[in-house]
């Protein structure tokens, strides 16, 4: 896979390199050889210096990559079986939305999660990722539905935010979101959300009141993408890298202020990089969870869940001014 990113020019270089030794084909000799095998190593080398200290804005460029596992990847890499389910029962089924139930180790689990979508047509079909208020009533119905049959619920976040297109105002994208989070917050079965790629505004909210929130290493959770915020703030786009700094909005930061319960491993270069192993990190995580809270009695689990959100912020009073 390329190294793309503006922050992987380096890396890039010594993969043209590699490439044009290798087109030679048999013609390569023994020390051309030698020169690939060396400059795959640096490049490893290099890959594993850059990822270990991104900034900020790196860590969202990751987040966003085209390649990166979707919620239909994870499904058919980490699942024995999976049913969907489709539509909210009201006016249609929303493709950025996914969820059905699905087997994991034999647990039988609700898994919801958005859908991009891969190529150009399916990212269309999906919305490119911001849901439809049907998308979340889907979302609403298999929750409840989860409920129901005593099954934890699992969900996967990756979405620029709800859609904001007039329609969906008109079929009301506020209250299904609302309504979203009353029926988690108060939901009698475990909850998991995990964080894969962008975490935007309420339309990431909307399925991330849980019991445990994960997010992987290289993803962003935030009240608004950094270009929002910038152009609030300065008035100007291009100060995204400077607001995704001041705002910390990246997973090592929120779990550092308490609001991601664990960060899970990404391959060197990224989840893109390497979809089974980052699938098989997150299997693991998950089964990890889950494994805690479905000991928990149900009105413990509330009482808990309920707490994580009270306790979520700081009020600090404002220090008076001092008069010299």
């Amino acid at each position: 896979m390329p190294y793309d990113l503006d922050f992987e020019r380096p890396v890039a270089e010594l993969e043209r390199r590699i490439q044009t030794l290798q087109r030679r084909g048999e013609r390569m000799r023994p020390d051309d050889r030698a020169q690939v095998a060396t400059l795959e190593r640096e490049v490893q080398r290099q890959t594993r210096e850059l990822y270990r200290s991104l900034s900020p804005w790196q860590r969202v460029q990751v987040a966003r990559h085209r390649h990166r596992p979707q919620t239909s990847d994870y499904i058919r890499l980490m699942c024995d079986d999976f049913f969907e389910l489709h539509g909210d029962r009201r006016f249609g089924d929303d493709r950025s939305i996914m969820g059905g139930i699905a087997s994991l180790d034999g647990r039988a689990i609700m898994l919801i999660g958005h859908q991009k979508g891969h190529d150009i047509k399916e990212r269309q079909e999906c919305n490119f990722g911001m849901p439809h208020p049907e998308g979340y009533r889907k979302a609403l119905r298999l929750m409840t539905h989860a409920e129901r049959f005593h099954m934890p619920v699992v969900t996967f976040i990756d979405t620029q935010g709800a859609f904001l297109g007039l329609e969906d105002e008109q079929r009301g994208q506020s209250q299904a979101i609302a309504e979203n989070l009353l029926v988690m917050a108060r939901l009698r079965t475990p909850i998991v959300a995990t964080v894969i790629g962008e975490g935007g505004s309420g339309g990431a909210l909307a399925i991330g009141v849980a019991d445990s929130l994960l997010m992987l290493e290289n993803t962003f959770y935030s009240v608004a993408a950094p270009e929002a915020a910038a152009t609030i703030l300065w008035r100007d786009a291009s100060f995204a890298p400077d607001a995704a700094a001041a705002m910390k909005i990246g997973a090592p930061d929120l779990r550092d202020m308490g609001l991601c319960d664990a960060l899970v491993p990404e391959p060197v270069g990224g989840a893109h990089r390497d979809h089974e192993m980052a699938a098989a990190h997150l299997k693991a995580a998950l089964n990890e969870h889950l494994d805690e809270l479905t000991r928990v009695p149900t009105a413990i689990l509330l009482d808990r869940r309920y707490a994580k959100f009270r306790n979520i912020g700081v009020y600090a009073r404002p220090v008076p001014a001092t008069v010299d």
